[in-house]
């Protein structure tokens, strides 16, 4: 019952379900993170854990941690099937619930697709809102073959994931200090963060609000998906202790 229950609740209800089962703390590196599951074929591993690197180094990614679970093994319901490895990494949601743990309201709006000229993000070129789509954004613009993520690590210009959430004004200081913590942890993801009452990457906010826009977790997917190896993605999986990823190297 409840599988088929999450199957229908839109995007913004799981996002605001599940980032409020973030227990991390930047600056302890302590607690749960949202996670991203990817399941590949076992052959394919090194290869895919490769590029994965590569992505997450060039800094198109949240961070550099991940989980591997062999066959047979389960995660948030989900078992590892026969011949396949899975891969959690982490999702741009958990800074969703590390900014709520700091008292910061947050308000997830949409996932898209970014421009980027030169390595400089330059406008968002398509998106989905989280609160009209019960699958994550990111996933449906992924399946599209929209990205263009290892012309970015190569030459600087391509088009990636990202996500954009919009904050209270009053709490700017405030977001500053918890995204400073975060990328002290190793959480470097955060694209581009705006100014009260100003567009950012030509998307409008809200009245005494502003924007913060994060790379996709999803961005090593797409880019193994660009390199024409299988590539199975569940965005926004479930949590994960912190403590059981490991840095890739």
């Amino acid at each position: 019952m409840y599988e088929a229950y999450e199957e229908m609740m839109f995007t913004k209800a799981r996002i605001e379900e599940i980032m409020y089962s973030v227990t991390f703390n930047p600056k302890t590196r302590e607690g749960d993170i949202v996670v991203n599951l990817s399941v590949v074929d076992k052959k394919d591993l090194d290869e895919v854990l490769d590029i994965f690197k590569q992505v997450m180094y060039s800094g198109l990614s949240v961070c550099s941690y991940v989980k591997l679970f062999d066959e047979g093994e389960a995660f948030s319901g989900y078992a590892i099937p026969e011949g396949k490895a899975g891969i959690a990494t982490a999702c741009s949601i958990t800074i969703d619930g590390v900014f709520l743990k700091h008292g910061i309201p947050v308000r997830p709006k949409f996932g898209g697709i970014v421009q980027v000229k030169d390595r400089q993000p330059v406008r968002f070129t398509d998106m989905i809102r989280y609160d009209c789509t019960t699958i994550d954004p990111l996933e449906v613009l992924m399946s599209q073959e929209l990205t263009s993520i290892r012309d970015m690590m190569r030459t600087g210009s391509g088009k990636i994931l990202a996500n954009f959430r919009e904050l209270p004004m009053t709490a700017k200081d405030d977001a500053d200090h918890v995204l400073n913590r975060l990328l002290t942890a190793g959480f470097y993801g955060i694209l581009e963060v705006g100014e009260p009452n100003t567009p950012v990457l030509g998307v409008d906010v809200d009245r005494d609000h502003f924007g913060v826009i994060i790379t996709g977790g999803t961005n090593p997917m797409a880019a193994v998906q660009e390199s024409g190896i299988p590539i199975l993605t569940k965005a926004i999986k479930g949590t994960l202790d912190f403590h059981e990823m490991k840095k890739l190297a």
